[in-house]
């Protein structure tokens, strides 16, 4: 295992700069997910880690070593990409071991090390089939096997699962987990779905066009978003996002909307009167239902989306789509007059201007 540092990492292509002298430290043992849109460099990222894209400028460490001018065999690493590239013609046994062959590794250790990977991803059965007798979710487990068996100081994962259906999805996710906490190896994942990156990472960071805008726990990103891009991006639902300007209202501060509505806000907020900001309201966060202790959001029923225990509700406030997620048992027809509850301490502002959380 090994730590993994970048310093002012920097890449362009031409006269187009896709990675903006971004530095990061990420410990041994951690799981990382790089996160955002497509288009925001995170997979440029991983490649430069792993030695399959030139660095424009700057350094990549691993294990306290510079290894910029290292191959990426020479970097003992692993990836396991999106494509399984698994061989046809081959077993899955003669898969998993093929780079140990390649690197002159004895038969009986690379039967050893082939034989402790598969009962660590419950291959032991399917050792002597070809990929094409496989799933698709037992291909990506060969795939991580043979990423297993060399024994690498750093995993990169360059979303492994776009592939697979959103049941497999699921349990690859679980599968992926378990064998972190098995084996402990340092592990960047590159995923563009923020859920995957949300249950399987020890710290989520935010890219967005080649620049980071906030590391952190998920816990962290979700409850303390550091601007809108951030909020808008982890959560799901997506949070609501209205307009607004700072008033008093009953002797407290509050947000007032368009349409005259008042929200609440936290007393302890260091905001001014007529300041304007954008609120942030979690979908999860509005209660069905009318609320004397709150401020009360209400509006036409756009559409009903049942999910099973959850429902989700869109309708609109100030003229804007706001999605609430309500018990499955709860009635509302399209339509109709929608009514949810907000707590002041569950409201989120923005500066309107610069986007960065007040």
């Amino acid at each position: 295992m090994a730590s993994v540092e970048l310093r002012d990492i920097r890449k362009t292509y031409g006269a187009l700069e896709v990675i903006h002298r971004l530095s990061l430290s990420i410990e041994d043992g951690e799981f990382i997910a790089l996160v955002g849109p497509s288009g925001c460099g995170k997979s440029t990222l991983l490649r430069m880690i792993a030695g399959l894209e030139e660095i424009t400028d700057g350094e990549v460490l691993i294990g306290g070593a510079v290894v910029n001018a290292l191959t990426p065999r020479e970097r003992n690493i692993a990836m396991v990409f999106q494509s399984y590239a698994l061989y046809p013609h081959m077993t899955v046994a003669e898969n998993m071991g093929f780079n140990l062959r390649l690197s002159g590794v004895a038969k009986p250790d690379i039967e050893r090390r082939v034989g402790e990977a598969a009962r660590m991803l419950a291959l032991t059965e399917l050792l002597d089939r070809k990929p094409s007798q496989l799933s698709g979710g037992q291909r990506q487990r060969v795939a991580m096997g043979r990423a297993i068996v060399r024994d690498p100081a750093v995993f990169l994962f360059d979303e492994p699962l776009s592939n697979l259906d959103a049941k497999l999805r699921v349990q690859m996710r679980t599968e992926i987990k378990t064998l972190h906490q098995k084996v402990g190896t340092t592990s960047v994942y590159v995923t563009h779905d923020q859920i995957e990156a949300m249950t399987l990472a020890d710290r989520i960071i935010v890219l967005n066009g080649g620049n980071i805008e906030q590391i952190g726990t998920p816990l962290e990103l979700y409850r303390k978003p550091s601007n809108v891009f951030v909020a808008g991006f982890i959560g799901s639902p997506a949070m609501n996002f209205l307009d607004a300007a700072v008033e008093a209202h009953d002797g407290a501060p509050a947000a007032l909307l368009s349409d005259g509505t008042a929200i609440r806000l936290d007393p302890s907020r260091d905001l001014t009167r007529g300041q304007q900001v954008r609120l942030g309201i979690r979908p999860e966060h509005l209660l069905a239902g009318p609320d004397g202790a709150g401020s009360t959001l209400a509006g036409q029923t756009l559409v009903v989306e049942p999910t099973g225990a959850q429902t989700h509700v869109v309708f609109t406030v100030a003229g804007e789509p706001v999605t609430a997620v309500v018990d499955g048992a709860f009635p509302v027809r399209h339509g109709t007059r929608f009514e949810a509850a907000i707590a002041a301490d569950q409201v989120h502002v923005f500066d309107r201007g610069s986007g960065l959380a007040l």
